[in-house]
């Protein structure tokens, strides 16, 4: 006679809340080009021209 395996299924299972992503209002932000594929969202009194400056320092900053 083979024995079977018996799992226990507890009664207060836990539950795993979904993830929740809040994605920012774009209209309460302005659109900065870098170039004709890539744009990026900064806040209305931040200064565009330093904007796209630090995202190109970055960028060449990053690794391959």
């Amino acid at each position: 006679m083979t024995a079977g395996l018996f799992i226990a299924i507890q009664e207060n299972m836990i539950e795993k809340k979904p993830v929740v992503f809040k994605s920012p209002d774009l209209s309460k932000m302005r659109e900065v080009i870098i170039d004709h594929r890539t744009k990026i969202y900064i806040a209305l009194d931040a200064d565009a021209s330093e904007a796209k400056s630090r995202y190109l320092a970055n960028l060449k900053n990053r690794k391959p």
